[in-house]
């Protein structure tokens, strides 16, 4: 994933906005800009990831050591098993890392006014902001304090394996009646094993509140406030939506999945979706490269239109950062802030940190090193068409900000409890559907 330094100058070279980027990333980033005081400092810097991340990371982190001399970097990484917890104890001990990977959810668990990261506008003339979209940094702003950067920003996409849906005489799916309109098809020309469509039970969840969202114009939650946006007829829909996937032989039912290894058992690990009888995947765009990772000769991956009801003012897509940076409220005391600073900002925008790190936290959301790559052909075609998806979705406004108590850890778990109980046929939909409203809004209440 990294390239020399040399191609990577030439490139940048022949690139103007990229040479831009990299003059102002010079100027925040040259150890000459030091004062005295920040040539002895040891910050610490915790992440989750997989051992492709890990290993760039500390890469990186070692670029940036050599930068600034004197300079360490206490490296605190994982796997995600845990990685909240743990951070969630040392929050509340004071004992947390400097410099922080955090999900842009947990903004709303650890910072709920503002004041529970460092306001990172103290330090703007460190960070070069002006390769952020605005909507970029206002997801990290909390109460007027710019808590957050973000380092990619990813959204679901329909993934399709064109060669399974050719097999079955079919076009790949653009609209809801034909997405519907294919299960069907798949069980009777490839078996009763085949489905268009595979996901875990959040996967659905999401892509049957897209459908609420483009007809009903509300989402399950809030995004301004903590309370159900939806009404019980809309939840209602959400429920029968759900089960419309399962019933109509599109996606894979849930006790299907949990009888193979496990419900959660991912996409890519599945059998069948290897050899392609299970055919396409609503999932994030910055896992495009596991899911095709996986796929046998025969198979074939492509992007899919997002479908949309007629006259829908708001596509349902559900996006958001996909990891953020933060720093510590503490480095402020501590004197740890500006250099900090100066590492997210490095591993935000520093052009030779972008080789290294590469697509390891999803596509840079900052423009030198999202073109940057782009130009050096780092970027696969496919996921550059994603990106353009969501980009373009985001532009016209009909990706709406998702509420971040969506994502909140207990809300999490209880609609998972409530779909899980339809799955099974254990609830009817009525029920379902005012147990999401009532107790749903109960919960809200609890944990705003």
């Amino acid at each position: 994933m990294s390239l020399p330094r040399r191609q990577l100058l030439g490139l940048a070279a022949g690139s103007a906005a990229v040479a831009a980027t990299a003059g102002v990333t010079a100027a925040l980033t040259a150890p000459a800009l030091l004062r005295a005081e920040d040539r002895h400092v040891v910050l610490r810097f915790a992440w989750w990831g997989g051992a492709g991340r890990h290993e760039a990371t500390l890469k990186a982190l070692a670029l940036f050591e050599r930068r600034h001399p004197g300079v360490k970097v206490k490296a605190e990484y994982m796997g995600f098993n845990g990685y909240l917890e743990r951070l969630t104890t040392q929050i509340a001990g004071g004992s947390e890392p400097d410099v922080m990977q955090i999900n842009w959810a947990w903004l709303a668990m650890f910072s709920k006014r503002g004041n529970g990261f460092a306001d990172l506008r103290r330090h703007a003339e460190l960070i070069d902001l002006s390769q952020l979209q605005a909507d970029d940094i206002a997801y990290g702003d909390v109460a007027g304090k710019l808590n957050a950067l973000p380092v990619s920003f990813s959204a679901r996409v329909m993934l399709w394996n064109a060669a399974a849906f050719e097999r079955a005489g079919l076009a790949l799916p653009a609209t809801w009646d034909e997405l519907f309109a294919a299960g069907p098809v798949f069980k009777r020309v490839l078996g009763d094993d085949a489905y268009p469509l595979d996901g875990e039970l959040y996967d659905m969840m999401l892509l049957s509140q897209a459908w609420v969202q483009q007809r009903h114009g509300m989402p399950y939650v809030d995004p301004a406030q903590p309370r159900v946006a939806m009404s019980e007829a809309a939840a209602l829909d959400w429920v029968r939506v759900y089960k419309r996937l399962v019933t109509d032989h599109v996606a894979t039912p849930l006790p299907l999945r949990a009888s193979l290894g496990g419900a959660e058992k991912p996409t890519e690990q599945q059998p069948d979706w290897v050899v392609g009888r299970w055919a396409g995947n609503y999932t994030w765009d910055s896992v495009i490269a596991l899911r095709s990772s996986t796929l046998d000769k025969q198979q074939r991956l492509a992007l899919g239109d997002f479908p949309t009801l007629p006259g829908a003012l708001d596509s349902g897509m559900f996006g958001r950062p996909t990891v953020m940076y933060a720093v510590s409220r503490h480095a402020e005391k501590n004197g740890r802030a500006e250099m900090a600073a100066r590492l997210v900002n490095f591993l935000l925008t520093d052009r030779e940190a972008a080789a290294i790190l590469g697509r390891t936290r999803g596509l840079p959301s900052a423009r030198g090193p999202y073109e940057q790559l782009k130009a050096a052909g780092a970027l696969p075609p496919l996921e550059i068409a994603a990106h353009e998806q969501i980009r373009a979705q985001r532009a016209s406004g009909r990706l709406k900000r998702p509420a971040p108590l969506f994502e909140h850890a207990r809300l999490h778990k209880f609609m998972r409890e409530v779909f899980e109980t339809v799955a099974y046929g254990k609830t009817g939909d009525a029920e379902a559907a005012r147990r999401l409203v009532v107790e749903g809004q109960a919960l809200l209440q609890r944990i705003r």
